[in-house]
């Protein structure tokens, strides 16, 4: 019998292996035959399963930001108020660090080599950025999309500057004055703080993506 090939698992699989590909020779640098190469298929292969390297990175976003969120939600789980939550996200961020130096290199070298507002104006892109906006609304307990972006926003900044080379940015020290911020600034009849477990965000994903297939 013809081996039966799960090509939604085997696409995933190709996805885990890209990452570190983009993240030792950058997106503008390597090519789909040197990606086959890496991945030890073929082109024709590769093509198969992702028409061009644009789609291919654009999925790899989307898939990172799925796993992103679920080991997010790991750490924060049990975090019984927001400076809580903010403290164990600061310890996340620390812990995961040379990971989110890496991701930000490629996120940046993939934008270098696009029109300005391209990057952003992708189907996929929008339901990243919707994803993570919604991800801090829920863990946090807040309505405000505006205040989502500007936390999420602030977290690139610090990523960004360990980028740089700043070596004074402390994750930890960051994101607990942010939680400082926060629980001053949020009146508390405003919000509603539950951490979602992680099967309440599995389904939620799942809904959404189910509404955005069909």
């Amino acid at each position: 019998m013809p081996k039966i090939v799960d090509h939604e698992q085997y696409r995933k699989e190709l996805l885990g292996k890209c990452f570190d590909l983009f993240a030792q020779k950058g997106y503008g640098s390597i090519t789909m035959r040197q990606i086959a190469e890496g991945l030890g298929v073929s082109t024709g292969t590769l093509y198969h399963y992702f028409p061009s390297k644009q789609t291919l990175f654009e999925q790899l976003v989307e898939e990172i930001n799925q796993q992103e969120m679920l080991m997010a939600m790991a750490e924060l789980e049990g975090m019984q108020t927001i400076q809580e939550v903010m403290e164990a996200l600061g310890r996340y961020l620390s812990k995961n660090e040379d990971y989110y130096i890496k991701l930000t290199y490629i996120l940046v070298d993939f934008c270098q080599h696009q029109d300005s507002k391209e990057p952003w104006s992708s189907r996929i892109f929008k339901r990243v950025d919707e994803q993570s906006r919604q991800a801090i609304k829920d863990v946090l307990g807040i309505q405000d999309s505006a205040l989502a972006f500007f936390i999420l926003s602030l977290i690139d900044g610090l990523i960004l500057e360990r980028l740089w080379g700043n070596e004074n940015i402390d994750f930890s020290e960051q994101c607990a004055l942010l939680g400082k911020m926060l629980t001053a600034y949020l009146p508390n009849e405003e919000t509603n703080y539950k951490l979602c477990s992680i099967d309440e965000q599995l389904l939620g994903n799942a809904n959404e993506d189910f509404r955005t297939k069909t």
